[in-house]
């Protein structure tokens, strides 16, 4: 059965603490939509698949699946090496090295990084959320 954030966290952490579905909501919007249309040196690029395919990559590593995503885009888009380094930073953060680090996307800026470093952690926060949210969500039924 499916838990989402939008349709289930957002409305439940709401009646929980009021206003602070809306504030997180607010921050994973701001790391989500976060873009300068630049991948290295190409300006102009919409983002916003790599953005998602970031996003759910995190998601399905914490067990979390869409049904309505084609997670084809995730082997298309993500490189071996940043799945290594999004899924260490995720689950094992301690074991994060600078060389890890450094192989993935070697012609892209540190500014890129750091993003995908904010999508990763956002997402691994809402993926914690989402888990916590639906035991309360069964505790209360």
């Amino acid at each position: 059965q499916d838990y989402t954030w939008e349709d289930h966290g957002f409305s439940l952490i709401n009646r929980l603490y009021p206003d602070v579905g809306q504030l997180l909501d607010e921050k994973f919007q701001v790391v989500y939509n976060l873009t300068y249309n630049t991948i290295a040196m190409h300006c102009g690029v919409d983002t916003s698949m790599l953005r998602r395919a970031i996003w759910n990559y995190v998601h399905c590593v914490f067990g979390i699946r869409y049904d309505d995503y084609d997670y084809g885009e995730v082997n298309q888009l993500l490189e071996r090496n940043l799945k290594i380094y999004i899924k260490t930073v995720a689950c094992y953060p301690e074991k994060t090295t600078k060389q890890i680090y450094t192989q993935f996307w070697r012609h892209f800026k540190h500014s890129e990084k750091v993003h995908i470093n904010l999508l990763l952690l956002e997402a691994r926060m809402q993926a914690a959320l989402l888990y916590a949210l639906r035991a309360v969500t069964r505790y209360m039924t």
